[in-house]
């Protein structure tokens, strides 16, 4: 079975598996709560490279509201881009 017989063509999509609400967080729509590999598909929406920026989402959120400092900030940016850069290498 080929990966388009398996998965339906959003599969993985961040845009479409996690849009960007009015509030500014991220909420997964109707459509994919009905989806018979939802699960598979926002796992790998997440562990895509759009993740990575997901990832940078919650840690600007969490500085922005006073629970994270500076240091911590750029501590956890940093390893984020240093992954980032691993999954590119592919090492």
């Amino acid at each position: 079975m080929s990966y388009e017989e398996e998965h339906p063509y959003c599969f993985g999509d961040m845009d479409t598996v996690f849009p960007m609400g009015q509030d500014g967080l991220r909420h997964s729509p109707e459509s994919c709560m009905l989806c018979y590999c939802k699960t598979d598909c926002m796992r790998t929406a997440l562990h895509g490279s759009s993740g990575t920026a997901v990832e940078e989402e919650k840690v600007d959120r969490a500085y922005e509201s006073g629970m994270m400092g500076f240091f911590e900030r750029w501590s956890k940016k940093k390893a984020l881009h240093r992954d980032m850069q691993k999954k590119r290498s592919g090492t």
